[in-house]
């Protein structure tokens, strides 16, 4: 009676644990999402991606994968958090072409100026599914094992801010203390105009700005807008000279540990959030509350035209490309090559 009795336990106890096994509560699977801009998202794009992002993830796979955000750059700086996505400390990360190049310096062809003739065309191009997006990517998890998951620009093109006076010529740059980011790419396209290149990481921006450590900075409009620049710079010059790729990462070992369906959930979450990101930086751009129009109430705003804009970039083309070739050398020419051949593909 007592062996029954047990035995009838020891079947409820296994199925009780079948049960609890089969359950999303017991397979549950966390992904920590680190970017560096604010969480709201209709501050900024990568907080937009990283909202949809959550959303699509837990409803899609019914709670088996929890998503937990890091904005603001809380995890640290962007180059060390994806060294811990390499790691497998922290599974996922929006991360800027700056920190990229700390571990991928094939990055580096995205700086050529003057590259992209409009945003349309860097859309289809900086792609995860254009022809030079899957090179890129391919070569990115060949040599650092990262796996790519959204690529997209980092906000649109970039314009350049500064305190002393409007940019409208070439002369306007000289003597100019510019930041920049880590990138010799972007230091040589501001030295090549007759600006002094200032490298300082994103967190010391506005203070430097301030106190005048560096004159001016160059960002796409709607982090200028968040970043509130407008509170520490005069002139807004668009330049349109260069367009960065924001990288969506995650680490591949956790993510060949997700099921096919839980996968699939990811891409398509990824995919989705990558286009509303793309959606509010365009918002953001023509926002009253947000865009040029908020810019322009504190800064005196100028475009540069096409015909001085070929000044530009016959100043400082020739330098970029010359560090390319010196720095990445005939990989890199190839890389940047299959870039240029799919912008005019796209141009079309």
């Amino acid at each position: 009676m007592h062996s029954i009795k047990r035995l009838t336990l020891a079947v409820a106890a296994t199925a009780v644990a079948a049960a609890l096994s089969a359950s999303p509560a017991f397979a549950e699977k966390t992904m920590r999402l680190a970017h560096l801009n604010a969480d709201s998202p209709f501050d900024s794009h990568s907080g937009a991606m990283a909202a949809v992002f959550k959303n699509l993830v837990e409803t899609g796979t019914n709670g088996s994968i929890k998503v937990q955000l890091f904005p603001n750059g809380q995890l640290g700086k962007d180059n060390e958090v994806i060294q811990q996505v390499r790691d497998g400390i922290v599974e996922s990360t929006i991360s800027s072409s700056g920190g990229v190049a700390a571990h991928y310096k094939m990055v580096g062809v995205f700086d050529l100026p003057f590259a992209f003739p409009n945003i349309t065309v860097a859309n289809r191009v900086i792609d995860l599914n254009s022809d030079f997006g899957k090179k890129l990517t391919a070569d990115l998890a060949a040599k650092t094992g990262l796996k790519t998951i959204g690529l997209l620009d980092s906000g649109g093109f970039f314009a350049i801010s500064n305190s002393k006076r409007p940019i409208k010529t070439v002369a306007d740059m000289q003597g100019l203390r510019i930041r920049t980011m880590t990138l010799p790419t972007h230091e040589a396209i501001i030295k090549s105009l007759g600006g002094q290149p200032t490298a300082l990481p994103w967190a010391e921006v506005y203070t430097s700005l301030q106190t005048g450590v560096a004159d001016g900075q160059m960002n796409p409009i709607p982090i200028i807008a968040f970043a509130k620049f407008d509170e520490v710079q005069k002139y807004l010059s668009i330049t349109n000279h260069v367009l960065t790729p924001y990288f969506w990462f995650v680490n591949a070992k956790f993510y060949a540990g997700l099921t096919p369906d839980e996968r699939r959930v990811v891409d398509q979450a990824a995919e989705t959030a990558v286009e509303a990101g793309r959606g509010i930086s365009r918002i953001i751009e023509a926002s009253t509350e947000k865009g040029l129009p908020k810019l322009g109430k504190k800064m005196t705003i100028n475009t540069i035209p096409p015909a001085e804009l070929q000044k530009f970039a016959a100043a400082s083309q020739p330098a970029v490309r010359k560090l390319i070739e010196e720095s990445l050398g005939a990989e890199g020419v190839a890389m940047l090559n299959a870039m240029l051949a799919d912008i005019q593909k796209n141009s079309k």
